[in-house]
C-alpha cells in the first residue's frame, strides 16, 4: 500500500511538473502570451530571421540544403536532401522538419545547429512554431512591403480621454496590457515640452505667462500654431533631415577642405517653414534637377544628394572614387527615405530581405548618369564647389531665392545633379562590390519586392525614381517618414529601427497606427505641419511624463505611451536653450557656418596642415552666438560638444541619434565656455533689474528650466546665493576673474559681486538634469 501510494505521488508530481513545463511555454520571458491566431509577420518571421534566414534565406550563396524559409514555394517542397521529407506540412508538426529540427535537443539533428553559433530556440518560440503549424502555417508578405491600410478606430472604454485618433489606438494597447494613461502635464511642462519639440527652444517669459492665465478650451492649440507658424519652426525640423543627409561644413578625407553646401541647407529651412508637402520635398531632392522647366530653387534641392564626402587627394583612382560617391547616394536613399538596409547587398545578395545584388546595382543606376566625376583636384577657396554645379548670383537670391541669407555680393556655387547630355553611362553588378570587377549589367530599377517598377508608367532615370518613391502605392515612403517624426517628438518610432523597416528590424508597436497615420499623411497631401500637429496634439502627447511602478516594469522603455515623452534635449537645442534664456541668442536664419568657442589645437592636431581649415579660425561678436545647428561641421574633426551630446558627426546619413550618458557631458555642462558666458550675461543682466534676489533667482531659474522653482528649490538656490555672496565680499573668491569669461562686453553697470554670486547660482541652474530634458 505504501509502495502504491509513494507511485501515485511522484506520477502526480511528474504530472504537475509537466503542466507547469507546458505552461512555461505559453508564456515568454517578457512576459507575452501565446496568441490564439499566429501571425507570420508578427510571430514567426522575427525567429526565422534571427535563427533561420543566414542559412535558409534570400543570400543564395550561403543557403544551405537549397532550402528557403523565407518564401512558402520553398518552404512546402520537398526536401533535396532529406527523401520524402518536408520543411512545413501544414497542420501537422510532428512531420515538419523544421518543428521536429528546433524541438530537437539532438546536436547532430537540431536547428540551428551548435556549429551556427546561432541561440537556440526558446521554448516558447518552438511552441509559437509548433501551433503556427497546426493553424496552416500560412506565409504572408513582409508587413513593411504591403501598401499600409486605413482600419476603423478600435474601441476604448474611455473614450473622453482621447483627443484625436492617434489616442484610440494608443488607449487600445494600454487596455490590452493592462496599464492606464497618465493625466495631463501641467501647464509649464506641456509648453516646454512642445516648444522645444516645435522649435527647439525653450518658451518665453512672456509665452509661460499667457499660455498660464489662458484658461479657454484652446489654450494649447493656440499656442501649437503659434509655435509651427514661427521661422524657428523650421530650423528645427531641418536638423534631423541634416544628419539624413549627411550635411557637413567640409568634403572629409585627407586635406577635409571647405565646401559651400549651406544654401542648400537654407532651402530646408525654408521648405519646412514654407510647408512644402513630403511628396515634392522629396522629389525636388531626387530629380530637381530634371523636372520640366526646372527652376534654381528645385535644382538646389538636389544638393541632398551631393552632400558626401568627397576626395582631393592626388593620385586616387578616380572611378573607384566615382563609384564610392554613388555607394553613398544609394545607401542615403535606402536608409533615409525607404527605411532599408539595401547597402547590405553590394556585395551579395541581401541575407535577410529579398535584395538580390542585382536589385542593388539596378537602384544605384538611377545615380550613375550623373556628369560628377570621382576626382578634380584640390578645391579653389574662391569656388568651393564640385561639379556639376548650380550658380547663385544676387539677383538669383533677391528676385527669387530670398531665403538664402547670403552677407556678401558675388557668386555662391553649390554642387548639385547634373544629368550626362549625349550618353547613358551603363551600369553593372560589381563582383563583391569592387568598383574594377564589373560583371552582368543591369537597367535602372527600383526593388519589386517594395513595389514593382513599370516602366510604362516611370521613366527610367532619377524622375522616374522619384515618382515611384513618392506613388502612394509605395508602401515604405510614408510609413518611414511618419516613424522619422514620432520618434522626433516621442524619443522612440513607432518602429523603434527607424532605418531598418525591413526583416531584421523591430515589429512596430502599434502597426494599426503607423499605417493609419501614413495613409491620412497621404490622403492629406503629404502635409507635414498638419502631421506635426495631430502628433502633438494628441492627450498621448500630453501625458506627464512620472512613472509609477507598474509602468516601469509593465513597460521600461514607455513604447505604449502610458506617460508622457522624457528626454534629453539634442545637442543643438542644448546649446540653444542656454544662448536663448541667457539673451545671447542671434535669431538670423541661415547663412554659413559659424565656429564658436572650441579648445585649442584641437583642429591643428588632426589635419594634413594644408588648405583654409588647417587651423582654426575662430568667429567673433553675433557669429558667436547662433544658434546649433550653424555650427561649422568639420567633417574629420566634429564640433566637440556636439558629439558629446550624441550629435551626428554627419560622415554618413544617421536616422537615428543613439542617447549616451558618460561624465563627458557633465564636464562640458560645468566649464563649456558658451555656458559659463552665458551665465555671466544673464546674471548681469539681472543685476541691473529693481528686485530682490529671490526675485532674479526665481527669473533665472524660469528662464533656463521653463517653470516656478518649489519652495525646497527655492530655499536651496538663495541659501546658495547668500554663500557664493558672502565669499565674494570677503575676497574669498574672486569676481573679477569669476567674471572675466567670454567675449560678450562687460556690462560695467552692474554690481561685481552680486553679478559674480548670482552667476555661480545660474551655473548651477544650467546643471540641473532637468534644464537639459524634454519633460
Amino acid at each position: 500500500m505504501k509502495k502504491i501510494f509513494i507511485t501515485i505521488l511522484l506520477l502526480s508530481s511528474a504530472a504537475v511538473f509537466f503542466m507547469n513545463a507546458c505552461n512555461t511555454n505559453e508564456v515568454a520571458a517578457d512576459g507575452t502570451t501565446m496568441p490564439d491566431s499566429i501571425s507570420y509577420n508578427f510571430n514567426i518571421r522575427p525567429i526565422l530571421s534571427d535563427k533561420c534566414f543566414a542559412c535558409h534565406g534570400p543570400d543564395a550563396n550561403k543557403r544551405k540544403a537549397q532550402l528557403r524559409l523565407d518564401i512558402a514555394d520553398s518552404a512546402f517542397k520537398a526536401l533535396k536532401e532529406t527523401k520524402g521529407a518536408y520543411a512545413l506540412v501544414p497542420f501537422k508538426p510532428n512531420e515538419s522538419e523544421l518543428y521536429k529540427r528546433v524541438s530537437s535537443t539532438d546536436t547532430s539533428y537540431m536547428m540551428p545547429p551548435p556549429i551556427s553559433h546561432l541561440a537556440s530556440l526558446s521554448p516558447f518560440e518552438v511552441q509559437l512554431i509548433k501551433k503556427w503549424i497546426e493553424q496552416g502555417a500560412k506565409y504572408e508578405k513582409h508587413w513593411a512591403f504591403t501598401a499600409p491600410k486605413k482600419v476603423a478606430l478600435p474601441k476604448v472604454s474611455d473614450e473622453k480621454w482621447a483627443k484625436n485618433e492617434i489616442d484610440y489606438f494608443v488607449l487600445s494597447k494600454l487596455e490590452k496590457i493592462g496599464l492606464k494613461p497618465n493625466e495631463e502635464a501641467d501647464k509649464e511642462r506641456l509648453l516646454k515640452r512642445v516648444s522645444f519639440d516645435l522649435t527647439g527652444l525653450p518658451p518665453t517669459i512672456e509665452m509661460m505667462d499667457a499660455f498660464n492665465a489662458d484658461n479657454s478650451p484652446t489654450a494649447y492649440e493656440k499656442i501649437v500654431d503659434k509655435l509651427i507658424a514661427s521661422p524657428q519652426y523650421g530650423e528645427h525640423m531641418a536638423v534631423h533631415w541634416l544628419d539624413i543627409a549627411r550635411y557637413a561644413d567640409s568634403y572629409g578625407y585627407q586635406d577635409d577642405n571647405i565646401r559651400t553646401q549651406w544654401p542648400w541647407r537654407d532651402w530646408v529651412i525654408h521648405a519646412f517653414n514654407e510647408n512644402l508637402p513630403y511628396d515634392k520635398f522629396i522629389t525636388w531632392q531626387i530629380a530637381g534637377d530634371m523636372l520640366p522647366n526646372a527652376t534654381k530653387e528645385e535644382i538646389l534641392a538636389t544638393g541632398f544628394l551631393r552632400n558626401h564626402k568627397y576626395t582631393e587627394e592626388g593620385g586616387v583612382v578616380p572611378e573607384e572614387y566615382r563609384v564610392e560617391y554613388l555607394i553613398d547616394k544609394t545607401k542615403t536613399y535606402g536608409k533615409g527615405i525607404l527605411g532599408i538596409t539595401i547597402e547590405c547587398a553590394q556585395c551579395h545578395d541581401h541575407k535577410y530581405d529579398p535584395f538580390p545584388q542585382k536589385d542593388y546595382y539596378s537602384l544605384l543606376a538611377f545615380f550613375n548618369n550623373t556628369q560628377e566625376v570621382g576626382y578634380e583636384g584640390d578645391v579653389s577657396v574662391s569656388q568651393p564647389a564640385k561639379h556639376p554645379i548650380l550658380t547663385l548670383n544676387d539677383t538669383d537670391i533677391v528676385r527669387t531665392m530670398q531665403f538664402i541669407n547670403k552677407k556678401d555680393t558675388g557668386k555662391l556655387t553649390v554642387s548639385v545633379m547634373g544629368e550626362l547630355k549625349d550618353s547613358v553611362r551603363k551600369t553593372y553588378v560589381l563582383n563583391r562590390g569592387q568598383y574594377g570587377s564589373p560583371t552582368d549589367e543591369v537597367k535602372p530599377h527600383a526593388p519589386t519586392a517594395i513595389l514593382p517598377y513599370d516602366t510604362t508608367k516611370y521613366p527610367r532615370n532619377r524622375l522616374g525614381l522619384a515618382a515611384w518613391t513618392v506613388d502612394k502605392n509605395n508602401p515604405l515612403t510614408a510609413r518611414v517618414f511618419v516613424n522619422q517624426l514620432w520618434q522626433e517628438i516621442f524619443g522612440r518610432g513607432l518602429v523603434k529601427t527607424s532605418g531598418d523597416f525591413g526583416m531584421q528590424g523591430e515589429l512596430p508597436s502599434h502597426p494599426e497606427l503607423l499605417d493609419w497615420l501614413a495613409v491620412d499623411f497621404m490622403e492629406h497631401n503629404w502635409d507635414i505641419k498638419r502631421l506635426v500637429k495631430q502628433m502633438v496634439m494628441s492627450a498621448t502627447y500630453r501625458q506627464s511624463d512620472v512613472a509609477n511602478k507598474e509602468q516601469l516594469e509593465k513597460d521600461p522603455e514607455n513604447k505604449y505611451y502610458a506617460r508622457g515623452p522624457r528626454n534629453r534635449l539634442p545637442a543643438e537645442s542644448i546649446r540653444d536653450m542656454i544662448l536663448a534664456s541667457s539673451g545671447l541668442l542671434n535669431k538670423s536664419i541661415g547663412g554659413p557656418s559659424v565656429k564658436p568657442y572650441q579648445p585649442k589645437g584641437l583642429w591643428e592636431g588632426a589635419t594634413s596642415g594644408r588648405g583654409v581649415l588647417a587651423t582654426y579660425k575662430q568667429d567673433h561678436k553675433e557669429d558667436l552666438y547662433r544658434r546649433g545647428m550653424y555650427t561649422f561641421i568639420k567633417l574629420t574633426v566634429p564640433p566637440p560638444s556636439m558629439i558629446m551630446f550624441d550629435a551626428s558627426n554627419r560622415d554618413q546619413c544617421q536616422v537615428y541619434r543613439p542617447k549616451t550618458n558618460t561624465p563627458l557631458q557633465a564636464l562640458i555642462m560645468e566649464n563649456d565656455p558658451t555656458m559659463l558666458e552665458a551665465s555671466r550675461v544673464l546674471a548681469q543682466n539681472l543685476a541691473l533689474q529693481q528686485s530682490s534676489a529671490q526675485d532674479k533667482i526665481t527669473k533665472a531659474f524660469r528662464l533656463i528650466v521653463c517653470r516656478r522653482p518649489s519652495e525646497n528649490e527655492n530655499k536651496i538656490l538663495n541659501e546658495y546665493y547668500t554663500e557664493q555672496l558672502v565669499a565674494f565680499q570677503q575676497k574669498k573668491l574672486s569676481a573679477d576673474t569669476t567674471l572675466k569669461v567670454g567675449e560678450y562686453p562687460m556690462n560695467d553697470k552692474a554690481d561685481k559681486t552680486e553679478s559674480a554670486a548670482l552667476m555661480k547660482v545660474i551655473e548651477m541652474i544650467y546643471n540641473l538634469e532637468e534644464s537639459i530634458t524634454k519633460t
